[in-house]
């Protein structure tokens, strides 16, 4: 059975899965400590997620991992269910920022998201190396959202 747990002590210790889904430290360190992180456990830890408030009604998805032997099972998706399940009324629209990548875009968008607009060169701007995701360099930063 799936439980979500809200962790409020040593955050850092999920760093390991936290990594999968932001693939540098201090860009975490940024909203770790000012987001909610969860945790998603079913017969272990299988996924975890940093929401934060950024104000007139928008939450953000800030890292949504599901570790390695768990993807393409449904877990993120259900995380993602969950975090709109818990936070409607609070907020009215929950959006994410991710790479334009062939595998999370179509992923947010299976999940009911629409693209809402692009910060171009986010990737180069605030990283401190190149990122590839699914072959290809991310380079603009595409915002999805839906209504919560």
């Amino acid at each position: 059975m799936i439980e979500y747990k809200e962790i409020m002590d040593n955050k850092k210790k999920y760093l390991p899965l936290l990594l999968i889904a932001d693939e540098q430290e201090s860009a975490i360190d940024a909203y770790l400590e000012r987001g909610r992180l969860y945790v998603m456990e079913d017969g272990g830890v299988r996924a975890v997620c940093v929401v934060t408030d950024e104000g007139e009604g928008v939450l953000e998805i800030k890292n949504l991992a599901v570790a390695p032997p768990w993807q393409r099972c449904g877990y993120g998706r259900a995380f993602v269910e969950y975090i709109r399940r818990r936070y409607r009324g609070a907020f009215h629209t929950l959006q994410v920022g991710t790479g334009d990548s062939p595998l999370t875009i179509p992923f947010y968008e299976a999940c009911g998201f629409v693209k809402s607009h692009r910060v171009r060169n986010f990737f180069i701007d605030h990283y401190d190396h190149p990122i590839y995701e699914g072959g290809v360099r991310l380079v603009d930063m595409i915002y999805l959202r839906r209504d919560l």
